[in-house]
């Protein structure tokens, strides 16, 4: 258990376990597995890379600021946790935690709608409000099986380029931002859309959206406009004070 270490790490590990409890709330766990992974910030860290990921074999609902995990990009425990982690995330987000420059954070689901549309051949097609709002944002990766081989690291990052929106290919959705609440907002509408395209291809033929009007809409998305909601500031924050209301246990 982790109760103290420098405020800059503290902040960074009160804002994912709020962001663990999040996902709870809205039903985006699987178990015990899947990850979203922070960057510990350099004024903490000094040179080193380090992140914090959840402790594996907890549910996401058991996670707190002081138990995630701060390791290494070499997956070496750095905060005396004696809880484990699990390689099958440690792999993809380390990889993308040092060879993106601007992901602070990383974020990977496994939910129904999410797998099932990455099993589809066309992947998200541009057919509702919310897949237009990520338009040309999207990157794919082929399914190479369980994340747990190093050699896979630099095809992802190729497959990614700068792309923040990915679907892993028959696996689930994954997402990398700046900040915690601009991952979370680019989640969030990825997998909208997805759940809308799973609705909408149940019932029939979709209607596509044109390619200027979904470059409009990615464009007018006040999802990720850092002057108007702070790149999903405001909705996270909301989301936060939801969790508050439930259960505060996250901030221990």
């Amino acid at each position: 258990m982790t109760t103290h270490c420098h405020p800059d790490e503290w902040a960074a590990r009160l804002q994912l376990a709020a962001c663990y409890r999040i996902f709870a709330m809205l039903g985006w766990t699987e178990m015990i597995y899947n990850h979203i992974t922070v960057r510990v910030p350099t004024t903490a860290s000094g040179d080193e890379k380090q992140f914090l990921i959840n402790p594996f074999g907890l549910h996401y609902s058991e996670v707190t600021a002081s138990n995630l995990v701060k390791i290494n990009l070499k997956g070496e425990v750095l905060d005396g946790s004696k809880h484990r982690i699990n390689p099958a995330g440690f792999v993809v987000h380390a990889t993308l935690h040092d060879g993106i420059e601007g992901a602070h954070c990383v974020m990977h689901t496994h939910t129904t709608a999410g797998v099932a549309v990455a099993c589809l051949q066309s992947g998200l097609m541009q057919t509702n409000f919310y897949s237009a709002q990520l338009h040309n944002m999207v990157a794919y990766h082929d399914f190479e099986g369980i994340t747990i081989h190093a050699d896979e690291g630099p095809r992802v990052l190729k497959s990614i380029g700068n792309k923040q929106a990915v679907i892993l290919r028959n696996h689930g959705l994954l997402a990398w931002g700046g900040t915690v609440p601009e991952t979370f907002a680019i989640l969030w509408t990825m997998q909208r859309a997805c759940e809308i395209q799973l609705a909408t291809f149940s019932m029939g033929p979709a209607i596509n959206v044109p390619e200027d009007i979904a470059a409009r809409c990615t464009r007018d998305s006040l999802q990720f406009d850092v002057n108007h909601g702070g790149a999903g500031k405001d909705v996270f924050d909301a989301l936060v004070r939801q969790v508050d209301k439930l259960d505060a246990s996250y901030r221990q």
